[in-house]
């Protein structure tokens, strides 16, 4: 039975949201995990760092498999696998064994976002696919409103365990409405045939087209520089700020409020602006953030306040950014979204990734490294997507 377009969204916006819900429930926790397990902030943050790298490199198998057997069968071993690694972390007896259960747990949330922007482009014409993603960042939006409100209340109740046990729960209904809600919308009989010299050569061709690779790097680096804030945030607002960390997500969420807010204006603007045109707009507002960003946090000025406002207006232009850039990617795909999906979302992991892994190894202590490496990340994705787009 074809279900409504809402539930669809939703039930999509549901599944790509198990990224952000797993990065996100624990940050208040990061601190607690130091202690817990007598570690560094720089070994906490590979708990990050790894889950990134895991949710870049599963993406690369799922793609391919998901145009070659349909958007459901790889959905189901991807939720079960959620499932236990979550559970697997809350029962973790040291810091690196957590660090290798978050990036398999990475492996199993990476197809839900994988295979919602493919079955976008099978279901909806290409003019309307702007909006539809602006849709599902509403619906994923709420995971970072949310998440660290939840998971600062699970901490604060019943310990950072408590937290990974509320992931595997999800990732078991996660499997219930997969089963019995959401509809096939690519058949196994489309798939093409071709074995992994056919898988290697659809990443080559979109490795070589600069259009593809311009849009995905203006959208993946640009959310590099979030996954930065994400990673540093915790530490500059409770242990630099004093922030409390139940109430951590309090600022969070209110980042988070304002991606959705311009999102939805982005899917409004689409009706009848060029979304190249929308994109650039975004990526300067962004630039203009990081560097107030990074000129507070040198200068110390206005303490929370004058780190939490520019902030405030960079996630924000994300909501520009990134639906914008991800329709543009996916439009020409065709038949190839499943795999155009899995490269777009391998590379904007990697990098995030690497932005995560060098903030670690930056970290001094203040606000600095975390501000610099958003600003470095929103003026190279300008740099790097209009180089390639001009070539």
């Amino acid at each position: 039975m074809i279900r409504s377009r809402r539930e669809i969204i939703l039930i999509l916006g549901i599944f790509t949201a198990l990224a952000p819900l797993s990065i996100d429930m624990y940050l208040p926790a990061l601190p607690e995990l130091g202690r817990f397990f007598a570690a560094d902030p720089a070994r906490v943050q590979w708990t990050l760092s790894s889950f990134f790298l895991g949710f870049a490199l599963g993406q690369a198998f799922y793609g391919p498999v998901a145009d070659r057997w349909g958007r459901k069968p790889p959905l189901y071993g991807s939720m079960a696998l959620f499932a236990l690694a979550s559970a697997g972390c809350a029962v973790a007896s040291s810091i690196d064994v957590l660090t290798g259960l978050r990036f398999l747990q990475a492996l199993g949330a990476c197809a839900g976002g994988v295979i919602a922007r493919a079955m976008v482009r099978d279901l909806f014409e290409p003019k309307e696919a702007p909006r539809i993603y602006a849709s599902l960042m509403l619906v994923m939006g709420a995971a970072p409103m949310l998440a660290p409100l939840v998971g600062g209340g699970l901490l604060a109740a019943f310990g950072w365990r408590s937290i990974f046990w509320a992931l595997a729960a999800t990732g078991i209904i996660g499997l219930a409405l997969l089963h019995f809600r959401l509809p096939e919308s690519h058949l196994r009989h489309e798939g093409r045939a071709g074995g992994l010299v056919g898988v290697l050569l659809a990443y080559g061709r979109l490795l070589c087209d600069r259009r593809f690779m311009a849009d995905t790097l203006a959208g993946g680096i640009a959310m590099a520089g979030m996954f930065a804030y994400i990673s540093g945030s915790p530490f500059v607002f409770i242990q630099l700020h004093g922030v409390a960390a139940e109430h951590f997500g309090w600022f969070f969420g209110a980042n988070a409020l304002g991606f959705i807010i311009v999102a939805q204006i982005n899917g409004r603007l689409l009706n009848g602006i060029d979304p190249r045109r929308v994109l650039l707009i975004g990526q300067l507002i962004q630039i203009s953030a990081g560097a107030v960003l990074v000129t507070d946090a040198l200068a110390g000025w206005g303490g929370l306040a004058g780190i939490a406002a520019p902030l405030f207006i960079f996630i924000a232009s994300l909501g520009f950014i990134t639906p914008s850039a991800v329709a543009l990617a996916m439009a020409p795909q065709g038949a190839n979204a499943g795999t155009a999906s899995a490269l777009l979302g391998t590379l904007q992991f990697s990098i995030a990734a690497l932005a995560s892994s060098v903030l670690g190894l930056l970290q001094d202590g203040s606000a600095v490294p975390m501000t610099v490496v958003m600003a470095g990340c929103s003026l190279s994705g300008l740099v790097i997507s209009r180089a390639l787009a001009r070539g």
